[in-house]
């Protein structure tokens, strides 16, 4: 009986390997095959052999999900936490630009945040100028919080780079506010808007601008000028708004500078002659 023992044995375990490989495949079972006692004790050992391979196939499986997994996939962790930096502040093209809409509530909300860490120092008043409308005339747009490290000194490279690259990730959105919701007379449209630009001042200087004591410095670049290791997340945009009159008659600008962004005027006190 040993060769039928065995002709059953290859059969089963020939029936067993291509159902195994083709999925949703209708297979015999052993059952279904005539045994005798004499077979009993080699189809048990095919039996443990059958689940010793079904066990490799699901771990297999799962290797090759996690694996997947630590590609990028879905099932990610690591993978999806690296790539949560962003370098710019997303805006769809179709956004509302104005103070309620959704990007900028959340600049404003993180300049907020940012401020109260931060505070003056970590901060750059922003303006924008169309030389089209008038080379010499600068409309303040807001202020640009950012993140300084313990070793940052206001003013060195490190420092001035890190609010450069604040100012790049936000440029967009900062450029579409102000000349669609700011100050569209004088900003926007095509007659305006092509050659906007952006300037900046030291954050709270919106008074040392006005006596003539500030020079303003062009932020020129694009995100592809951003740092590698940027986050847009420790940024942030507090939009200038009008109120009242301000609609009509416009808000803050200065028309004391030269097309440079220097004072052409001699420097002055707000309460001289008192």
């Amino acid at each position: 009986m040993s060769w039928i023992t065995h002709i059953v044995a290859t059969l089963s375990w020939i029936l067993f390997l291509g159902c195994s490989q083709n999925e949703g495949v209708t297979c015999f079972s052993l059952s279904s095959l005539p045994i005798s006692s004499t077979t009993s004790s080699t189809i048990s050992s095919i039996r443990q052999q059958k689940l010793m391979v079904l066990t490799a196939k699901k771990q297999n499986k799962k290797n090759k999900a996690t694996s997947a997994g630590a590609a990028g996939g879905f099932a990610s962790t690591s993978s999806s936490a690296a790539n949560t930096k962003k370098k710019s502040r997303s805006i769809s093209s179709g956004y509302s630009t104005g103070a309620g809409s959704k990007a900028l509530r959340d600049a404003a909300n993180a300049f907020d945040r940012i401020r109260k860490i931060v505070g003056k120092e970590g901060t750059v008043d922003i303006y924008v100028k169309s030389p089209l409308n008038n080379p010499r005339r600068y409309w303040y747009a807001g202020k640009v919080g950012y993140i300084l490290d313990d070793d940052d000194k206001y003013g060195d490279d490190n420092a001035l780079k890190k609010k450069k690259d604040a100012i790049l990730a936000q440029k967009r959105l900062i450029l579409e506010y102000a000349k669609n919701a700011l100050r569209p007379q004088n900003l926007g449209g095509p007659k305006y808007s092509p050659t906007l630009e952006l300037w900046m001042a030291p954050g709270d200087s919106e008074m040392d601008c006005v006596q003539n004591k500030v020079t303003l410095e062009q932020c020129i670049g694009s995100t592809a000028d951003i740092s590698s290791d940027f986050d847009v997340q420790d940024v942030g945009f507090n939009p200038e708004i009008y109120v009242g009159e301000e609609n009509e008659k416009g808000g803050l600008r200065l028309s004391n500078l030269d097309e440079q962004g220097r004072p052409i005027s001699e420097v002055f006190e707000v309460n001289a002659g008192r």
